[in-house]
């Protein structure tokens, strides 16, 4: 069998790791897997993320320390309407609502707790 990637999961850091997997679990429906001191694993559907939590002195809004990842999803609307109720919560600067990029993709983007930038992207399809 040849060998293949199969999937990505990005470490993630963050300040406050109990803030953190809130927001996952309840603004994003993530399910937490496993947790540890300083670190956290959560999935939904394919997708996972490692959470780790860095000193609170750490400034990850700094632009040197600026994260963001994607993730590829279908039903890119739906999922949109599904977490409306979470993102409501969210100050209005932290979510962009789904829209098209000209490279072909829907998207919408939030930001997390400490300003990683979370893309939901799906193909548009002709």
């Amino acid at each position: 069998m040849q060998p293949r990637l199969t999937q990505i999961t990005p470490f993630v850091p963050c300040t406050s790791l109990a803030a953190q997997i809130a927001f996952y679990r309840g603004v994003l429906g993530f399910a937490l897997g496993y947790r540890a001191e300083n670190y956290a694993f959560l999935r939904r559907d394919a997708v996972a993320i490692r959470l780790v939590e860095v000193d609170a002195t750490v400034d990850l809004a700094h632009p040197e320390r600026e994260g963001s990842f994607y993730i590829d999803v279908t039903g890119i609307d739906a999922l949109y309407q599904g977490l409306r109720p979470g993102l409501d919560t969210l100050p209005p600067e932290r979510v962009r609502a789904p829209f098209d990029q000209d490279y072909g993709q829907r998207e919408f983007h939030v930001a997390d707790e400490d300003c990683t930038l979370v893309f939901f992207g799906e193909a548009i399809r002709a």
